[in-house]
């Protein structure tokens, strides 16, 4: 990819930022046939967007606020998502319990409009349930005083797997897809951006080779850094988003052990909780808490933690604990800024703005939207580029790894047609079959197939984001470094040293997701009781 960063010299549609977003616009930039260069400092979702509740939802939140324009939008870019990458989307029913009178008919017809919304393109009719129906398809919620609850359906998938299959997309289209690479400066010519200054963060800092890149259109989609890329650009620019974090709690399946999801509409802050089955685990969050400075690896506060657990321990029979917790992950959500008082009362549809200088920069947005705000944001840079005005593809598009039939349940599922590209190595190494960690269910030949195949740079890059194992179970996932930094290295000629500083660069960040308190893992003692949180 860097080789081909060298070698032309103008591009049509140069990207900054890596996420959701960006990848979206590289791929509908270069399945359009232009030159589509995208670049990211980081690693590959390595903020916002593999952060997410994994839902690909229309937001029934969104719903309760009045947004209709934006429910109606990610309904229908939620069918397309299941059509376009079947093999990472799934059809995911969830409960919502009903302990209330008014909460069965109020829930019942809010999900029922839900349903008419999406129209043909709906996952399943919502129903509406009675007490042992509901406790058939979820038995560990509390029972007392249930009355029943509705069922209705949305979308769930793997947000990082997701990013990296766009990106291998893009690439697939002849886009040239760059990580680890980052912006240090814009090129301007007569007042107007033309081009961009890079850095490579790979390389020793004192000799990092830079490269000068000149482009038609430049993007910027850089999520919760989007005021610095903008800064670059006019250093008096007004701040255009907000932040607000949000965190999620990672339980073993005994708290939940249907394959149905349960939504809790809402919580003490208005907002919507989501407890969800994935990768045999569940996933619990999320928060909306005001933050002020935009980081590559939020944390999750004490109070945040708190928080869910309390709110969950009110609707499951068995109560989780601090020590149930086997991971916790932050993400930073950006938001078009407002004069809204609460960041959760922000709308999460997408902004584009372009500079004096034509620096074209979109924010905002979620997941679910990403084709259609990539969409968006070309139609307005094709014109200002003068670039020749072709269709747009993506609706039709398949993603990388394409395959209509998927089981869920089985291993490797979330490489889709490439699964068979990594049989073929376990084939010529049996030992590559092994699991990189007893507690985890990935093998070492993901490894080799990510370090050769998906521009898997570091450590971090394999467990966090190649595979979910930090999300999963942080400290299992920590006790695994050493294997995966040693296979890394024999792949890549890398040395002992390298490894050394990969499994503490390592180490250091994923201490954050364990579940602690003073660096400390909490005892079964310091659990909360249902009596302490009512």
């Amino acid at each position: 990819m860097i080789q081909q960063l060298q070698a032309d010299s103008l591009w049509d549609i140069c990207i900054i930022g890596g996420g959701a977003t960006g990848l979206g616009i590289a791929v509908d930039a270069a399945s359009r046939g232009f030159k589509t260069l995208l670049v990211e400092k980081f690693d590959f979702a390595k903020g916002t967007s593999s952060r997410s509740t994994k839902l690909v939802h229309g937001g029934v939140r969104y719903l309760q606020q009045g947004n209709i324009k934006l429910v109606m939008e990610a309904l229908k870019e939620r069918g397309t998502l299941i059509k376009n990458a079947p093999h990472l989307v799934k059809n995911q029913a969830f409960i919502v319990p009903n302990y209330k009178w008014w909460e069965g008919p109020f829930y019942g017809i809010g999900l029922k409009v839900y349903d008419w919304m999406a129209g043909r393109l709906g996952f399943g009719p919502s129903q509406f349930l009675s007490r042992e129906e509901t406790l058939n398809l979820a038995p560990t919620l509390d029972a007392d005083g249930l009355r029943g609850g509705v069922l209705y359906h949305d979308g769930q998938f793997d947000d990082a797997r997701l990013a990296i299959h766009l990106a291998m997309t893009a690439a697939d289209h002849g886009a040239t897809i760059i990580n680890y690479m980052s912006v240090e400066g814009l090129i301007k010519a007569n007042n107007k951006v033309c081009g961009v200054l890079l850095k490579d963060g790979l390389t020793n800092v004192s000799s990092s080779p830079t490269y000068e890149v000149k482009a038609k259109a430049i993007i910027n989609a850089t999520g919760v850094f989007t005021d610095s890329i903008l800064k670059m650009d006019d250093a008096k620019a007004e701040d255009l988003v907000t932040m607000s974090q949000g965190i999620h709690i990672v339980l073993d399946r005994e708290f939940l052990p249907s394959d149905t999801a349960i939504m809790i509409p809402r919580t003490d802050d208005k907002r919507v909780l989501f407890a969800v089955p994935w990768h045999n685990k569940i996933i619990v969050g999320t928060t909306d808490t005001p933050v002020n400075n935009a980081s590559t690896e939020p944390k999750a506060m004490e109070e945040e933690i708190e928080f869910v657990l309390h709110h969950i321990q009110k609707y499951l029979t068995k109560d989780p604990g601090r020590s149930d917790i086997r991971s916790v992950f932050a993400g930073l959500r950006p938001l078009v800024k407002a004069h809204s008082k609460t960041t959760a009362a922000l709308s999460r549809d997408h902004h584009i703005t372009v500079s004096e200088s034509e620096l074209i920069t979109i924010t905002g947005g979620k997941w679910t939207t990403y084709r259609k705000m990539a969409e968006d944001v070309l139609e307005i840079a094709i014109p200002k580029a003068g670039l020749a005005d072709t269709d747009c593809r993506t609706k039709d598009l398949r993603i990388h790894g394409y395959k209509k039939e998927t089981d869920f349940n089985k291993p490797l599922y979330y490489y889709g047609a490439d699964e068979e590209n990594l049989r073929v190595i376990i084939e010529s190494d049996k030992m590559l079959a092994e699991q990189i960690h007893p507690g985890l269910p990935f093998i070492k030949a993901e490894i080799l197939w990510a370090v050769r195949n998906e521009m898997c740079m570091k450590v971090e890059d394999f467990l966090s984001r190649r595979t979910r194992a930090l999300l999963l179970d942080a400290e299992a996932t920590i006790q695994s470094a050493p294997v995966v930094a040693e296979l890394m290295a024999k792949e890549t000629n890398k040395n002992k040293d390298w490894i050394k500083n990969e499994i503490d660069s390592f180490n250091s960040l994923a201490k954050n997701y364990l579940p602690t308190s003073n660096n400390k893992l909490l005892m079964p003692s310091d659990r909360i009781s249902r009596a302490d949180t009512n």
